[in-house]
């Protein structure tokens, strides 16, 4: 029979899990402690200089539009959930700094560590050189998110979101987009139920069986030895 779809879940529970993805990014953020790694940093340079009130209205709108732009990540005795907030206005950063400043103030902007259990994922930096203010030519948009709310694909659609937000904003009105039919928390929920199934069961029996007595590392064939912590390189 056909897979069924993710739904909205009207009888959400108190404590949202993560999807299976996310929790591993809690249990990497968890034992490693907090760091850039995981950031998706989008750095821009907009064709026409960006108001930043504007600018601040829009990602309020994104993160409206999307549970998972302001949602954060606490635990209960160890067992992680989702805590999704309302009324978030994501951080802006405006400032004007030195032209030959510029490269350093996009990378520390971009390796702004986040902390999930108190901080919504996304955040955005829109930086000026020289002395001719936030509305000088030039600008760089600097738009952050955590892995544990996006990844490569989905940046897409958000820069797509922010721009039709951006440019009802700037036209005085409220961006006209339709409701999305289902939000990430809504996935989790759903994932949960699949997994949570006899057919995951017996999947997982399958592999547990086949991949019995499989080596704990798969030496592969590199050009320099693997150290022994991890260097993200």
């Amino acid at each position: 029979s056909a897979r069924p779809r993710p739904v909205p879940r009207p009888d959400r529970p108190a404590r949202l899990p993560l999807s299976y993805a996310q929790r591993r990014l809690w249990f990497v953020d968890a034992l490693e402690g907090p760091g850039a790694s995981y950031n998706i940093p989008l750095v821009l340079r907009p064709a026409a200089p960006l108001d930043a009130d504007v600018l601040a209205r829009a990602l309020t709108d994104l993160s409206d539009r999307h549970e998972v732009l302001r949602t954060r990540y606490r635990s209960v005795d160890g067992e992680p959930h989702q805590e999704v907030l309302t009324g978030v206005r994501p951080p802006l950063d405006v400032r004007t700094v030195p032209a030959a400043r510029l490269p350093e103030a996009v990378a520390g902007a971009a390796g702004h560590v986040f902390d999930l259990a108190e901080d919504t994922p996304l955040r955005a930096a829109l930086l000026s050189p020289g002395d001719d203010g936030p509305h000088g030519d030039g600008q760089v948009l600097v738009l952050l998110v955590h892995h544990i709310a996006a990844d490569g694909w989905s940046t897409g659609p958000l820069l797509a979101d922010l721009t039709t937000a951006y440019r009802a904003r700037a036209e005085g009105r409220a961006p006209g987009w339709e409701p999305l039919p289902v939000q990430y928390a809504d996935y989790t929920l759903w994932q949960r139920d699949l997994t949570d199934g006899p057919a995951a069961r017996d999947h997982l029996e399958f592999w547990e069986e086949t991949l019995a007595g499989a080596p704990p590392v798969l030496e592969l064939p590199a050009a320099r030895p693997r150290p022994a912590e991890a260097t993200h390189r």
